[in-house]
């Protein structure tokens, strides 16, 4: 094409996906370099999307209900004027936008898309591979490391060695969690180490601190403090991170951080495993059943 085409890429979340999408935010950069590429995001995301080198805006997805008529047509305006539309979220709200983006050439699941991603394997596939697949498919071939030196954002150090801890998990979800007192546990052993252990997180997580702090009051707290540009940046200095199946440890691994990411028969590690240069994947289908001497023998300062 002789003129800057408009790209639209849909991600909505959840945090881990968003963030396993950067190898195709990567791509379609890349494929597109002289175009103007949109990501259509829910807000939790967005401060991240406009630091990152992808894209050329970003426009917020306020999930309106299908009986919000006000929010429905603010959301069409939105998606309307599109060259093409890669939707990475390939969910069934996002491809009700296919009909409400006026049926751009499209890359999804959608039916009618121009560029189908029809592998019948496709929910067998690891998001990050599925995704490559997609993309494929629509005439991607190159996938480039994606650069992360924009992660790297200044923030507050932690003036000794230190471990962070991700307790926490989706609330809808306990099934995932290990028990937040083994947690205290290795926090302790880290104090015996001499490393700081710190406790990342959201708000919802802070009685999950308050029991750790029970059992090792030396821990730092840095629950709905961080950014996600800022727990980035404090993950990639840490020793190591420990924590369930969640966001947080996605961006660890992300940023080289080495990771032991617990799963148990909530999740599937050969379909959303984090992925990167370090990262540990323990399964046990009960998570209460994974004992503390077997996640310590994992972790790197371990002899």
């Amino acid at each position: 094409m002789n003129r800057t085409s408009k790209i639209l890429v849909i991600r909505l979340g959840a945090l881990g996906d968003f963030i396993q999408s950067f190898y195709p935010f990567a791509a379609i950069r890349q494929y597109h370099a002289q175009d103007e590429i949109t990501l259509l995001t829910t807000a939790p995301f967005v401060e991240l999307a406009q630091h990152s080198p992808w894209f050329n805006s970003v426009i917020v997805d306020d999930k309106p209900h299908k009986f919000n008529i006000v929010g429905r047509l603010k959301l069409q305006k939105k998606l309307q004027g599109f060259d093409f539309v890669y939707d990475l979220q390939t969910s069934g709200r996002s491809s009700q936008y296919f009909k409400l983006a006026g049926k751009p050439r499209w890359s999804g699941i959608a039916k009618g898309s121009s560029h189908p991603h029809d592998n019948p394997n496709r929910n067998e596939m690891h998001t990050i591979d599925r995704q490559k697949d997609q993309l494929q498919r629509a005439g991607i071939t190159d996938f480039p490391e994606p650069d992360l030196s924009w992660l790297a954002a200044e923030t507050g150090s932690i003036h000794k060695p230190y471990a962070i801890l991700v307790p926490g998990c989706s609330i809808k979800r306990p099934e995932k969690r290990w028990p937040v007192e083994y947690y205290g546990e290795i926090a302790k052993l880290c104090v015996d180490q001499s490393i700081q252990p710190v406790v990342v997180g959201s708000h919802a997580e802070q009685a999950l601190v308050e029991s750790i702090k029970k059992q090792c009051p030396q821990i730092i707290s840095l629950i709905g403090q961080t950014t996600l540009l800022e727990l980035s940046a404090i993950m990639k200095k840490a020793k190591f991170a420990l924590g369930n199946d969640t966001g947080p440890m996605h961006l660890g691994a992300m940023v080289g951080c080495p990771s032991v990411v617990l799963f148990s028969s909530g999740s599937d590690p050969l379909l959303t495993a984090p992925r990167g240069r370090d990262v540990k994947i323990i399964y046990k289908e009960n998570l209460k059943d994974l004992s503390v001497k077997k996640v310590a023998q994992a972790l790197k300062w371990v002899h």
